[in-house]
């Protein structure tokens, strides 16, 4: 089976992850895999609970499992480093098996989008003001923490698609060399 290379798009509420992932997915004629947690906590119709988020982490790591070995790249809008964090922020812990998943996983590169473009309030965000900067401080930290390779991306609307591209290029052409 050949090896996937996993790219995370990543960052704090409003910062583009989706565009961005989709974007990324059509330049280089691949595949993305949309943000589960956004349809599943829209479609609960009531606030979501400690369970709602337990079922999100393990659907998020059978997605991750499901496009293994079926395409050489794939990108990620959100995983499980969000999710983590959700658990801690929101209920103040995170249950061990899904700490275990972020240890064991292969993600290649986290692009985490940077906080440089304005947030948008929509029914789903709940952490816009200083909770955006907080929790993109926590999601950088949990990347180091875990030692994933990643890079920042910032710039609005096109530059940034440029950025992430200019990142993943390198990225691409370091692993074609080693």
């Amino acid at each position: 089976m050949n090896k996937t290379m996993k790219i995370v798009i990543t960052g704090a509420e409003s910062t583009g992850k989706s565009t961005l992932s989709e974007a990324l997915a059509i330049h280089y004629n691949t595949i993305w895999v949309p943000e589960f947690s956004r349809s599943y906590v829209g479609n609960l119709h009531r606030d979501y609970t400690y369970s709602d988020l337990e079922k999100i982490a393990l659907h998020q790591i059978e997605e991750e499992k499901s496009v293994a070995g079926k395409n050489p790249l794939v990108f990620f809008d959100t995983w499980l480093i969000i999710t983590k964090v959700w658990f801690e922020f929101v209920y103040g812990n995170c249950p061990e098996w899904l700490y275990d998943s972020i240890r064991q996983s292969d993600v290649d590169l986290f692009l985490l989008c940077d906080i440089d473009i304005p947030w948008i309030s929509d029914p789903l965000r709940e952490n816009g003001g200083e909770n955006r900067q907080i929790l993109q401080d926590i999601y950088q930290e949990q990347i180091k923490k875990f030692g994933f390779r990643y890079q920042v991306v910032s710039g609005r609307g096109n530059d940034r698609l440029r950025n992430a591209i200019h990142i993943v290029d390198s990225f691409l052409k370091e692993r074609i060399t080693m």
